[in-house]
């Protein structure tokens, strides 16, 4: 499944932070339900390297909840993910028509998260996350043979301690979270085993799009970063590798160009042929 991103914040990583006003982070949803879309992922607060404040639950629900209920005036069937790691706001966006909580934080940085998404009965990502965001650029650093085993034991121990709040199983999607405390190099580990996720037992999603450690590798053909605008096409591969080592959902900004890569990986997974009508409903690894 296709997961489009929908910034609303003056200052995200990805270059699409731009979108300052409801309505025109409005059209942007839809333009992303039209390309294919199967979920949007919206989010109020970034969650990009580096110190600043926290944004209060409110300002965040400020900026989010005006695009939601937009979004779902006009396109009602529309299944909506709330990116954040407050339980205030989880439970003011699901009573707004959300059906999914997105904490990249995997429930640790709020110790009401569990509890409330449990309450709320509500679909639930959770990220694996080192540290929080101001602490990720000064990480030790991790053996590259370690990143495997520390995610896949720690994304253990979260499902877990969701499990035991109330999550139900079928609830629960787990995100490895590249980029999220991993230096840079130490996500290509990750990639290059992810199938080995897989034995935690969910549905996984792949967060890869634009991603920093992208941009590194990049620069060693270049000579210098690039920036995220012009990450496109290394997110075409990552992306492919991942639907290929089984990934269930795939998180991005440019859904057109993300579609057409899932579904040429689904085939190849498959061993046949796309259809040539590549429908909206189409799904990372089926």
């Amino acid at each position: 499944m296709l997961v489009g991103v929908v910034n609303v914040t003056p200052d995200s990583f990805s270059g699409d932070g731009k979108i300052l006003s409801a309505s025109s982070a409005i059209d942007h949803a839809l333009r992303l339900l039209d390309e294919g879309a199967d979920i949007l992922d919206i989010g109020g607060e970034s969650t990009r390297p580096g110190t600043r404040p926290p944004v209060a639950a409110q300002e965040e629900l400020d900026r989010v909840l005006p695009v939601m209920e937009g979004v779902l005036r006009t396109r009602p069937e529309t299944i909506v993910s709330i990116d954040t790691y407050k339980a205030e706001t989880a439970t003011a966006a699901v009573k707004a028509g959300a059906q999914i909580v997105n904490d990249v934080s995997g429930f640790l940085w709020d110790p009401a998260m569990a509890a409330t998404c449990a309450e709320l009965r509500c679909g639930v990502i959770l990220t694996h996350t080192r540290g929080r965001s101001s602490e990720w650029r000064t990480q030790p650093p991790l053996p590259q043979a370690e990143v495997v085993p520390l995610v896949l034991r720690e994304l253990k121990q979260r499902s877990e301690a969701a499990i035991c709040a109330g999550i139900e199983h079928a609830a629960m999607v787990l995100d490895p979270g590249f980029g999220f405390g991993k230096i840079l190099e130490e996500n290509y580990p990750l990639l290059a085993h992810f199938d080995e996720l897989h034995t935690v037992g969910y549905p996984l999603m792949a967060g890869v799009s634009r991603k920093a450690f992208l941009g590194r590798r990049l620069a060693q053909m270049y000579g210098r970063e690039v920036p995220v605008d012009r990450r496109e096409t290394a997110t075409v591969a990552a992306v492919t590798a991942a639907v290929l080592a089984g990934a269930h959902l795939v998180r991005v900004h440019d859904v057109k160009v993300a579609r057409e890569a899932v579904a040429i990986a689904d085939a190849i997974r498959n061993g046949s042929l796309p259809s040539p009508l590549l429908t909206a409903g189409s799904s990372a690894a089926g």
